[in-house]
């Protein structure tokens, strides 16, 4: 896959809305899915794979004893889809990874942590629109009958209402980008999406590598990093907005105050 190395804010923005001009619409709509990071060595394990262990055995039980566990009405309706949106955004190790449709919320993931700005930081653009080509049948016909280039939790479960007949759709590997339920202010105001891979041992970022014309890479060198971070803070694109409530209060507050080591 390609990786760009921008070196101004400037070339950072028009990298990263390349190619979202649409002709027919006569207006800019990206078909890519975004995932920043704060240093561009990091890969797209799953939390699932980094727990470690036999992932394909722990996957059931986890999410069975979280539906057990959990409070009643944590979920719109009992549908697996929705119990594995709300594990991932509430830190289970599964095999979704987090996206975002918006390139300024990447930055902010690439940028975040100032334990990482001695080193290059990465964002990831994934054009889910051409993955969609190679799902299933029965995905790609569900797609094209709603005219979405995004699934729902509720159209997944139309095909498959369990993790099992998810992973029999195709005896191929495929990724699957959906836009999750609406549980909280931060996944709304993180206008987030996650994929998810055919097998609980799957790697996405393998999966990449065989289709690289998918995927491209834009490297935040580690120079331009304060640059970038201080006007999100000026756009308001902060811990304080995208996690709502105290404690991104406190973690905005924090690292907004803390000197810039010279």
């Amino acid at each position: 896959m390609e990786d760009i190395r921008v070196s101004s804010w400037n070339e950072l923005n028009e990298r990263l809305y390349e190619g979202s001009w649409e002709e027919p619409l006569a207006r800019f709509r990206s078909n890519l899915a975004f995932r920043g990071l704060g240093n561009s060595s990091y890969d797209l394990k799953t939390g699932l794979i980094r727990l470690g262990g036999a992932a394909e055995k722990l996957e059931g039980h986890m999410l069975r004893n979280y539906r057990k566990y959990a409070r009643r009405g944590s979920v719109p309706d009992d549908s697996m889809w929705n119990w594995l949106a709300l594990a991932q955004h509430h830190g289970l190790p599964t095999r979704l990874i987090d996206w975002t449709f918006s390139p300024y919320v990447a930055m902010h993931f690439a940028t975040v942590r100032l334990e990482d700005y001695d080193v290059d930081g990465v964002i990831w653009c994934v054009d889910f629109v051409k993955t969609n080509r190679l799902l299933p049948e029965k995905l790609k016909k569900l797609l094209q009958e709603e005219g979405s280039n995004a699934f729902t939790v509720d159209m997944l479960s139309r095909v498959a209402s369990t993790l099992s007949g998810y992973d029999c759709l195709s005896p191929e590997e495929f990724v699957v980008f959906f836009e999750p339920p609406s549980l909280d202010d931060r996944i709304v105001n993180q206008f987030a999406l996650f994929s998810m891979m055919s097998s609980p041992t799957a790697r996405l970022d393998r999966w990449l590598e065989e289709h690289s014309e998918l995927c491209r890479r834009v490297i935040i060198p580690a120079e331009l990093k304060w640059e970038v971070r201080d006007k999100l803070d000026q756009a308001n694109i902060t811990e304080r907005v995208l996690m709502p409530g105290l404690d991104g209060l406190s973690s905005w507050l924090k690292r907004y105050y803390t000197p810039k080591k010279t």
